[in-house]
C-alpha cells in the first residue's frame, strides 16, 4: 500500500471527522466531571459546617454526570465493564436521589 491508498483508506474509516477536536472534547468532559465534583464537595461541606444539612442531591448530579457517560458509552460500544459501572452509579444516583428527596420531604 502507499501513501495515498492508506491516507484514502483512514479518511474513510473516520469520515473525514476531526480526531483532534474529538480528542479535546474527550479532554473537555472529563475537566468538566472533575470540576462538578470539586464544587458539589465544596458546597456540601460547606452547607454541612453553617448547619444548613446535607444536600445528597448535589452528589446525586455529580454521579449522575458519570452514570449518562457510562451509559452512552456501553450503548455504542457494548462493553461488559462499561455496563457493570453504569449499573453502579445508576444505583449510586438512585440512592442519593431518594435520601435527597427524603431529607426534603421530612422537612414538610
Amino acid at each position: 500500500m502507499n501513501k495515498e491508498e492508506i491516507l484514502a483508506k483512514s479518511r474513510e474509516e473516520n469520515k473525514n471527522r476531526d480526531i483532534y477536536g474529538q480528542e479535546v472534547s474527550k479532554l473537555a468532559n472529563s475537566v468538566a466531571v472533575v470540576v462538578m465534583l470539586v464544587l458539589a464537595a465544596v458546597f456540601f461541606i460547606v452547607q454541612i459546617a453553617v448547619g444548613g444539612g446535607k444536600n445528597y442531591g448535589l452528589w446525586a448530579l455529580v454521579f449522575g454526570a458519570d452514570m449518562a457517560n457510562h451509559w452512552v458509552r456501553y450503548i455504542k460500544l457494548r462493553l461488559g465493564g462499561e455496563l457493570l459501572a453504569a449499573l453502579i452509579y445508576t444505583a449510586i444516583v438512585v440512592l442519593l436521589s431518594v435520601c435527597h428527596i427524603y431529607s426534603l420531604t421530612a422537612l414538610i
